[in-house]
């Protein structure tokens, strides 16, 4: 196992500098996922751990070795693509030795690592198919198994499951979890499905136009959001954010009505603020007003309800209960001071007590 250290990493296409000085080190091991909007730089800066992108500043070391300008051949890691990119012509036993075969691997060695492989990824009943012959979780399987055979020192996916339906993209994941239960390599994963990011990662980077917005295991970034970004991005559904007014050391809002809560101290120089509602911390008030809902999204043991101000802010609701409103129905809100975020209107940073 080797981590991976960037060091003031920057990427330029020509005049335009899309990765901007990133630090980040992903201890040995650790599963490591980049998330992100898209365009935010993520499979960038995947790409330029793989060698496949050119580092135009700052350092890439793996292994306490500094790769930067070393081949993507020769710096110990394997890369899973969004696709699947296997040979249709070959057997799955094939497709996986095949990388095995060109490095001159002999046969004998090459059958000990594919069947040592097909084992831990369940593909031994499949190994004289053809990739046509299926199914599209088998065959991510296969591009994982092609990785796994080069015992490679840094696992690379990006975005692997996307192209899976969203019962595939389930099993895949806890196969991936299970996966790096089970070897203990270091893994670094890309996706924008922060669901995925939450299930899989020891450690999420959260990025943003080629910045580090944060850095924190699933649940510091869930409980513990640096900035109004990182608050919405991670969560689903995102959290609530309504515009809240300070006056004379209070915070009241439109979207709670008969509601007021005492300004942080490093915010009361303020007039506006931004107040963050997770919605499972949220309850309805079926006596109050002030909201009138207008989706009631029934998924089962959950339901989501949306409800709206006069001025056309929002609020999301998590229910577990089947007395729910009706759409028309005018509700008010309860919720604990404890849980409210709340962040700068102008900057978005996170203020605290």
């Amino acid at each position: 196992m080797s981590g991976v250290k960037l060091e003031k990493a920057i990427k330029r296409y020509g005049a335009m500098q899309v990765i901007h000085g990133v630090d980040l080190e992903i201890e040995p091991g650790e599963f490591c996922v980049f998330v992100g909007p898209s365009g935010c730089g993520k499979s960038t800066l995947l790409r330029m751990i793989a060698g496949l992108e050119e580092t135009n500043g700052g350092n890439v070391i793996i292994g306490g070795r500094n790769v930067t300008h070393v081949d993507a051949a020769d710096r110990g890691i394997a890369m899973v693509f969004q696709t699947y990119a296997l040979y249709p012509h070959m057997t799955v036993r094939e497709n996986m030795g095949f990388g095995l075969r060109m490095n001159g691997i002999d046969k004998a060695t090459i059958k000990s690592k594919v069947d040592g492989v097909a084992d831990i990824l369940k593909l031994e009943d499949y190994m004289d198919r053809k990739p046509a012959a299926l199914s599209g979780g088998q065959r991510q399987r296969v591009a994982i198994g092609r990785a796994l055979v080069r015992d490679p020192d840094v696992f690379l996916f990006d975005e692997p499951l996307s192209n899976l339906d969203a019962e595939l993209r389930v099993d895949m994941r806890v196969e991936i979890a299970r996966l790096h239960q089970e070897i203990g390599a270091t893994m670094i994963y890309v996706t924008h499905d922060q669901v995925e990011a939450m299930t899989l990662a020891d450690k999420i980077v959260v990025l943003r136009a080629g910045h580090v917005e944060q850095v924190g295991s699933p649940m510091e970034l869930y409980t513990n959001p640096s900035n109004k970004f990182v608050a919405g991005f991670i969560g689903s559904p995102s959290m609530n954010f309504v515009k809240g007014v300070i006056k004379d050391g209070q915070i009241t809002a439109d979207a709670l009505p008969g509601l007021s809560f005492a300004a942080p101290r490093s915010a009361v120089t303020l007039d506006e603020i931004t107040i963050g509602l997770r919605p499972e911390n949220l309850t309805l008030d079926r006596n109050g007003t002030g909201l009138r809902v207008e989706v009631v999204e029934m998924l089962g043991g959950i339901t989501y309800v949306h409800a709206f101000t006069a001025g056309g802010e929002r609020l999301v609701f998590e229910e577990r209960s089947l007395d729910l409103p009706k759409f028309g129905d005018q509700i008010g809100v309860i919720l604990s001071e404890a849980d409210l975020y709340y962040f700068d209107a102008q900057t978005e940073h996170r203020i605290r007590s």
